[in-house]
C-alpha cells in the first residue's frame, strides 16, 4: 500500500475540498464538518488500496458527504443554512434584491439535491460544481459513460419540476 503525507495532502487539496463542500452547503459547521469527513474517509480508502487520483478521490467523498448533509438539513428542517454565512459571501451584484433571490434559490436548489437519489445527485454536483467530464464522473461513480450521461439527463429533468414547484 502506499504510504501518503497527509500533511502534504490536506495542504495541497484542502482548499478544492472546502470549496466543494461550501458549494453545496453553504455554511461554515458544515463545510468543516464535511471537510473533516472526507479526509478521514480517503485516508481509510488509501490504507485498504493503491489511489490513482486523489484529488477525484477527495472531491466525490466531499460530494457525498455534502449531499448527506443536506438530506439531514430536509429530515430536520430547523438545520437550515446559517443566513449569516450566506451574507458574508461577496458578490459581484450589490442588489439587495437579487442577493436575497439568489439565497433563496440556493436554498432551492440544495433542497433539490437532497432529494434526488444519491448517484444522480453526485453525477450532477461533480459535472456542475467541479466542472468533471462525463467520463471522468462515469470513472468516479464506477459506471459506463453513457450511464453518466443518462444520470444528468434525470438529475437535471428532477431538479427543473423540483424547482418549478
Amino acid at each position: 500500500m502506499q504510504v501518503l503525507d497527509w500533511q502534504a495532502v490536506v495542504e495541497e487539496y484542502g482548499p478544492t475540498v472546502w470549496q466543494t463542500a461550501y458549494r453545496l452547503l453553504g455554511n461554515h459547521a458544515d463545510t468543516a464538518d464535511c471537510f473533516q469527513e472526507a479526509f478521514v474517509c480517503a485516508l481509510q480508502v488509501s490504507r485498504r488500496q493503491n489511489v490513482r487520483n486523489l484529488a477525484a478521490l477527495l472531491i466525490r467523498l466531499t460530494t457525498a458527504r455534502a449531499i448527506d448533509k443536506l438530506r439531514q438539513r430536509r429530515r430536520r428542517p430547523h438545520c437550515k443554512a446559517d443566513a449569516t454565512d450566506l451574507a458574508s459571501l461577496p458578490s459581484p451584484n450589490p442588489d439587495p434584491a437579487q442577493q436575497v433571490q439568489q439565497r433563496e434559490l440556493a436554498a432551492k436548489l440544495q433542497d433539490a439535491l437532497a432529494q434526488l437519489p444519491r448517484q444522480e445527485a453526485q453525477a450532477f454536483c461533480l459535472r456542475y460544481f467541479s466542472d468533471m467530464s462525463y467520463q471522468q464522473i462515469a470513472k468516479e461513480l464506477d459506471i459506463k459513460t453513457n450511464a453518466a450521461g443518462v444520470l444528468l439527463h434525470r438529475a437535471k429533468a428532477r431538479l427543473r419540476q423540483y424547482l418549478q414547484r
